[in-house]
Formats: structure tokens, sequence, C-alpha cells
């Protein structure tokens, strides 16, 4: 660390600080597969459930951290792994103010992923594998960014040229080719619940 630079963590309120006052426990959902997969919809719809049942989080999406925070990186390996380590220490952040912080990243690599969760902490990263078919989410592609892949136009394509890594050992998996978009959202927070719930 330079000599000019001097932490105040010390003097701030603490997380525990802000999880009485919030009445909740922050954790970080980690929703990570395929683009098409259906991890932006199942955190959309999920923050809404939470938000209904009396808990706050926060939604962190690819394209709206592209579009801001992240808008000056590309997509090489290398700034690949710097979005996915700044989008990481943003989600401490919120973990740190006691908010539930729901990311929807593809993060197809386990090198990425293990990253993130060493970035929160093990005891409070939620990896869910948001799993579907290649060709169930080439058929929701609204964007049409599978064809432009297939077609050349799109390089380092994760699902075409460049292989997605699924998780080994996920603490939940949601099959949304099997599933309905409400049943999905119902499984993450039937798990969830437990773990945000103040004693």
């Amino acid at each position: 660390m330079a000599d000019h630079i001097h932490p105040i963590f010390d003097r701030l309120l603490t997380r525990d600080d802000y999880e009485q006052r919030l009445g909740q426990r922050g954790k970080v959902l980690w929703l990570t597969g395929l683009s098409g997969s259906g991890k932006s919809t199942l955190a959309i719809q999920l923050e809404r459930k939470l938000f209904e049942a009396g808990f706050f989080s926060k939604v962190l999406d690819g394209d709206n951290i592209r579009t801001g925070i992240n808008n000056n990186l590309g997509f090489s390996e290398a700034e690949r792994m710097e979005n996915i380590r700044r989008i990481s220490e943003v989600a401490r952040l919120f973990l740190d103010t006691g908010i539930i912080c729901i990311n929807a990243f593809i993060s197809p690599k386990r090198a990425m992923r293990d990253m993130a969760r060493s970035i929160v902490g093990p005891g409070d990263f939620i990896e869910i594998y948001v799993n579907a078919t290649l060709d169930i989410c080439e058929s929701r592609d609204v964007k049409g960014l599978y064809q432009k892949a297939r077609q050349g136009m799109i390089k380092g394509f994760t699902g075409i040229d460049d292989p997605y890594e699924p998780p080994f050992a996920p603490d939940l998996e949601i099959r949304t080719d099997l599933v309905e978009l409400e049943d999905g959202v119902d499984q993450i927070f039937a798990y969830l619940r437990p773990l945000i719930a103040l004693a």
C-alpha cells in the first residue's frame, strides 16, 4: 500500500450496525451461466420478491456495469478478470452495509469466481449456477449475440469460441430450461431466507 493511503475503516460504522438497523444479514449472490441462461431475469424477479418480503437488495448486472463503472474495459482475458474484480469490490461494499447484493454475470472461468469469492469472503458468497442448454440460450438470444458469434462478428464469445467452466459444487443450481421463472426465484428465496433473516 502506498505511504500516502491511510484507510479509516476502524472509524466507520460496522456491518453489524447496518444489519441491526436493516433487520437483515447481508449476503452476496453470484449468478453465473451462459448468456441467455436467465441470470438477469432471475435477479430482477428475486430483487422484487425480497423487497416485497421486507428485505433490501441491489442487483448488479453485466450490461449495466459495463456502461458505467467498467465502461473502459474490453473483453480480453485480463480485462474480463478486472471486470469481475471491480464488481466483487463493489459487491463487498454493499455487503458491508448489510445489503443483499445480487450479481448476474457470465463470469465464465472458475478462476474469476474464485477471485470474487476471496474478495467477498467465502462465508458470504453464494454461488448460483443458472443452467440451461446452449440450444435454449441461443433460442432466447434477443440481442442476436450468438448469431453474430457464429458468423465470426464477435470473437471470444462464451459458449461458442470461448469455453464456459461450470461450477464444480455451486451452492444452488437453477435449471431454467426445466423450471418456470417463478419456481426458480422461489428456490433461491427459500435457500436464502434463513441466511439473511436475523435471529
